[in-house]
């Protein structure tokens, strides 16, 4: 964590450091009372001490500035930390290959990469501010007993040694079923996402009942564990408070011993129960506390080990810059699977010149997304190679080979914000004349136009206030002004209704014109004129050729699938 605390190395020492003195002034009430009793309760002299009452109530004051002081920096501290470390992991996250995203929940992801970043800067702040003040306090106190009785803090401290032992272990327990707990608790984050992105399944189906008998079972489990959790927790409080007990029983029945054969004051018995007492008192909840830190720290175990892990797919060392697409893509004889031993496509092989439109198709399952998933690195394949220009694209900058391809999917994700700013991300730094040509380019110009905010209209999360329609001419306006060489079309018109997939298919017609596509397709009509057709079947390669190569095969499945739409 030290990279994230050195920016702010000057108020985190300020803030834990005003600790010290704040657990420092808790000797001082109990120093005061030896002779506040020896002279004004002993001697009835109330003349030479009329100072203490009023210093008791100035170091207090002192005391409770300090505590805000501490507080305040505290804080400030742990928020811009707390802040650096989510922009850490955020970056990390997206960095995640894909299949990080295919066996991660939504929840899951969510707990490990936002709450347990403030679980565990809180926690560890929070509790060093802590630790550092009870240990401050703890050390003058026991200065204190030592000062008022040698003998009487021999046995305190020796009963305070016993109580912190059970704390030692508490790590030990905690750490499985935390780990547990903590899974659960993201099960339940994941049903309130799945509440709002699946609100109209949810209506649709009358699913009220089924869905809530699965949050209920969830929440059952996120009990159980917090039960668990407290069953193995819970016996040390009281233990804590029958020792404690023990402890001040002692130093109360021994002290009276020592008062009545004058080897201590009145002043100096007072001072030190007094002592002892605040000594005492935080240790009872030393438990609490310690099941607290210990929380905090696996949280932030959870965090290092986010920040440390190695990231699936990375630019090898002599990684080459992809500035040119020149001749052609080749598949040979690739072989991918998800889960081991069940792979998804077996021995793939063929090519795409440049300028060419290559159309995948093949009944649903067979490994046509796949296919194209793995030409951008989303994966990493078992076996075989994927090159551009002869080169395997493994050797290139992934943020290079990533620029000269663009992504138009069946449902193409939109952000939250307006038109302009969905269009853009395209090309951050495009032109106004750039922006409107792929606007007009995506037949989006008499759509824009009919809005009172035009470009700048909000378009609601994952552009829920858009049709079909027009959320792909946005995705299609996207990819025109990244204007990158190989363009992936997957199913990109196969969800819309007839009007809006004209409109739709004339937008990617243009997108089309001078790159290089590969493309899926459902309804075999758009890729009739396509310069070669995959047939891909149980991820397999099992034809290949033009329409009308492959419509003279009789037996062919290209063919089949034709007469089937036709």
């Amino acid at each position: 964590m030290l990279p994230f605390v050195k920016p702010y190395w000057g108020r985190t020492l300020l803030a834990l450091g005003l600790a010290i003195p704040i657990g420092c002034l808790d000797a001082v009430i109990a120093t005061s009372l030896k002779p506040y009793m020896d002279v004004v309760m002993i001697e009835k002299n109330a003349q030479p001490d009329w100072y203490i009452p009023i210093l008791i109530v100035a170091f207090t004051s002192v005391q409770g500035i300090l505590n805000y002081l501490s507080t305040y920096m505290n804080t400030w501290v742990i928020g811009k930390i707390s802040n650096d470390v989510k922009k850490a992991l955020f970056i990390k996250l997206m960095h995640k290959s894909a299949f990080f995203f295919d066996t991660k929940t939504s929840g899951k992801i969510q707990k490990r990469f936002n709450n347990d970043a403030n679980s565990a800067c809180n926690g560890l702040f929070g509790n060093i501010k802590l630790l550092i003040s009870r240990i401050c306090s703890s050390l003058s106190l026991i200065g204190v007993l030592f000062y008022n009785s040698w003998q009487l803090a021999i046995i305190a401290t020796g009963i305070l040694i016993l109580a912190i032992l059970p704390v030692l272990r508490i790590r030990e327990k905690l750490k499985s079923i935390t780990n547990l707990s903590e899974n659960a608790n993201a099960a339940i984050i994941t049903n309130y996402n799945e509440a709002y992105n699946g609100s109209k399944i949810v209506k649709a189906y009358n699913l009220y009942e089924y869905r809530s008998s699965v949050f209920e079972k969830d929440l059952k489990n996120v009990f159980a564990r917090r039960i668990k959790i407290t069953q193995k927790m819970g016996a040390i409080s009281p233990l804590m408070h029958v020792i404690v007990s023990v402890g001040i029983g002692f130093a109360i029945g021994y002290g009276s011993h020592l008062i009545t054969t004058n080897a201590i004051t009145p002043g100096n018995f007072v001072s030190f129960i007094t002592a002892l007492i605040m000594l005492y008192t935080p240790i009872k909840g030393l438990g609490n506390n310690a099941k607290s830190m210990t929380t905090s720290f696996l949280a932030l175990e959870r965090v290092v080990k986010n920040l440390d892990a190695p990231e699936d797919i990375i630019d090898n060392e002599n990684s080459l810059e992809f500035k040119e697409f020149k001749n052609e893509i080749t598949f040979e004889n690739v072989v991918f699977e998800y889960l081991k031993n069940k792979p998804v496509l077996k021995d793939v092989s063929f090519s795409v010149k440049k300028g060419e439109t290559f159309a995948l198709v093949g009944n649903s399952g067979g490994g046509k997304s796949t296919i194209v998933n793995l030409l951008p690195r989303f994966y990493k394949i078992k076996s075989g190679s994927i090159k551009i220009d002869g080169i395997n694209i493994s050797d290139y900058k992934i943020n290079s080979l990533r620029d000269n391809i663009s992504i138009v999917l069946q449902d193409n994700f939109l952000f939250a914000g307006t038109i302009k700013e969905n269009i853009m991300m395209g090309k951050l730094d495009a032109t106004e004349k750039e922006l409107q040509n792929a606007i007009k380019n995506a037949c989006l110009d008499e759509f824009i136009g009919s809005l009172k905010l035009g470009l700048d209209t909000y378009i609601g999360e994952k552009g829920i206030l858009l049709s079909g329609g027009q959320k792909q001419r946005i995705a299609i306006a996207r990819a025109f002004l990244k204007d990158a060489p190989i363009i992936i079309l997957d199913e990109a018109t196969s969800a819309l209704d007839n009007q809006s997939e004209a409109v739709v298919q004339q937008a990617i017609d243009n997108l089309m014109k001078d790159k290089t596509v590969i493309v899926i397709a459902h309804r075999l009509s758009t890729i009739k004129s396509a310069d070669k057709i995959a047939v891909i079947n149980d991820g397999k390669l099992v034809e290949l050729g033009n329409h009308e190569e492959l419509m003279q095969n009789p037996n062919g499945q290209y063919k089949a699938l034709y007469e089937m739409q036709f």
